[in-house]
């Protein structure tokens, strides 16, 4: 079946969604939907054969399309999703797919009242860094692990164009957040117990540009998610993606998004021994655990690389189209991941952890 798609918002993600289904033997846009003229004068020149549109009831009115890809501001995302279900076409939603759950759940009722198919483009379970850290975690390379941690730091400290805007749904836990919530809950296998989150506004006057989410599980792993715009450091690739990982058997950090880093080992532990010990210069008395490890002690091995591609997503939308696959990403994991989105405002605004 030839799927004919529409991409209703021609910003940035809109453009690149142009290309990508432009790529596709089975697949064409062929309609491009947007408010600002300029934008939609781009698209004229650069694909000459596809429908313009400045609204989407012109858009459902008039073309012969099977389904959308919805790319405008945040909190245009409800109004786009319903009436694309009630016109019975499928429905690819940028993140966040909505500005709260009960948003979500009204959308959803009416996509399932039409039947018809859903997903979220949550892209970066594909990121190459974010595939190391779980094929470390999938394979159990560290033991049990107890902690993880999950960063990125900017220098500009501002946002751009309607990203600054609280009334469009802008900020950074709904930019990037929800993408570092979803990789979290994506990994751990575990039921999430309670959320506490410090989040801010330090550069930005309306919307978020700080956030330190702490994450706890049944398993007991606890999950650190920290982002900021203005966060900064001389260190080499500061201002690059950062993880870490570790377990009873070792520990491993990546950095950059084409991930660099070294799994961490211990050749022996130190022996835990009762009563009097050696209070010599040599022995480091009490902060022998923290002391200059010995030669040898500690050992590295290099991290497990894994390619992956963000055309993945659309390769398995489209074989979950024609029944030869799962959709990868599930409304329900898009409603938990809204869910401990809601549950970061509220231990911020009230300075306690809220169970899960």
């Amino acid at each position: 079946m030839k799927y004919k798609y529409a991409v209703i918002g021609y910003g940035f993600i809109g453009r690149r969604h142009v290309a990508t289904l432009k790529n596709f033997e089975n697949c064409d846009c062929v309609a491009v939907c947007d408010t600002h003229e300029e934008r939609l004068d781009e698209a004229r020149k650069l694909y000459p054969d596809i429908e313009i549109y400045n609204h989407i009831d012109q858009l459902l009115e008039h073309s012969d399309i099977n389904g959308v890809i919805i790319s405008a501001n945040n909190n245009q995302h409800k109004e786009l999703v319903i009436k694309s279900a009630q016109a019975g076409l499928n429905i690819i939603c940028e993140k966040p797919v909505a500005l709260s759950v009960k948003e979500f759940d009204e959308m959803m009722e009416e996509v399932e009242k039409a039947g018809v198919q859903f997903t979220v483009h949550q892209q970066r379970r594909f990121d190459k860094d974010f595939r190391s850290i779980k094929k470390c975690y999938d394979d159990g390379l560290l033991g049990e692990v107890y902690t993880i941690k999950s960063s990125l730091y900017g220098f500009n400290g501002n946002m751009h164009d309607w990203h600054v805007l609280k009334s469009e749904g802008g900020g950074m836990l709904y930019d990037w957040g929800v993408h570092l919530i979803d990789q979290i809950l994506f990994m751990i296998n575990s039921p999430l117990k309670s959320v506490f989150a410090d989040v801010r506004n330090v550069i930005n006057k309306e919307v978020d540009d700080y956030f330190n989410i702490i994450m706890r599980f049944e398993n007991n792993i606890t999950a650190v998610i920290e982002l900021g715009t203005y966060y900064l450091s001389d260190q080499s690739n500061w201002f690059e993606r950062h993880w870490y990982m570790s377990g009873n058997k070792g520990s491993m950090y990546a950095n950059k998004f084409d991930p660099e880093g070294k799994i961490v080992r211990t050749t022996r532990l130190l022996e835990n021994v009762a009563g009097e010990q050696d209070k010599s210069a040599a022995s480091y008395g009490p902060t022998r655990s923290f002391g200059i490890p010995e030669k040898g002690l500690i050992v590295t091995e290099e991290i497990p690389k894994v390619n992956t591609e963000y055309i993945e997503f659309f390769n398995n939308y489209f074989k979950a189209l024609d029944g030869e696959a799962e959709m990868l990403v599930r409304p329900e994991e898009v409603r938990k991941v809204l869910s401990v989105m809601e549950a970061c405002w509220t231990s911020a605004a009230t300075f306690k952890s809220v169970s899960f």
